[in-house]
């Protein structure tokens, strides 16, 4: 049975939805995920391109924490399930928040060794790529573009 929340009080958090039932305040859930750039010793990252996410553009490694996953566990895991790759160095890169699909990307800049690519079933496409060409291939820069300021982040670094 459905219970009608109302909203109440919570301490500093201001209005929370209370269900009166349950005895338990409903705050907002997001989804938490990663972006990660991978760069090689030459400074070249990777880009891939997702169909399900544009036909047009290319962008960084992506995905979903697991539940019981940290997001430093999460990159590794992401580059090697999806390009074959492992982490020799991590390094955080910020977190950034995505309104259109109410997630929380924390990024990342992920050193490799290896430059052989051994993409997954989920990329259509991937290529090293000069950090200064990578701009051009990518999504147009916004506000909500994490890929991109991961991106600008690194070429700042290297410089």
């Amino acid at each position: 049975m459905w219970h009608k929340a109302r909203n109440e009080a919570c301490w500093d958090d201001g209005e929370i939805p209370y269900c009166p039932h349950c005895e338990r305040f409903w705050f907002p859930m997001f989804a938490d995920c990663v972006i990660v750039l991978v760069a090689n010793a030459q400074h070249e990252i990777v880009l891939a391109k997702m169909p399900y996410l544009s036909k047009q553009y290319e962008s960084l490694i992506s995905g979903y924490i697991k539940p019981g996953e940290n997001a430093e566990s999460a990159a590794i895991r992401e580059v090697q399930e999806e390009l074959g790759l492992t982490g020799e160095s991590i390094e955080y890169a910020g977190t950034y928040w995505l309104p259109k699909h109410q997630m929380m990307m924390h990024g990342f800049m992920v050193l490799v060794a290896d430059d052989q690519l051994n993409l997954s079933d989920e990329l259509e496409s991937a290529e090293w790529v000069s950090v200064e060409a990578a701009p051009a291939k990518m999504w147009p820069a916004s506000p909500e573009n994490a890929a991109l300021k991961v991106c600008q982040l690194y070429a700042q670094q290297i410089k």
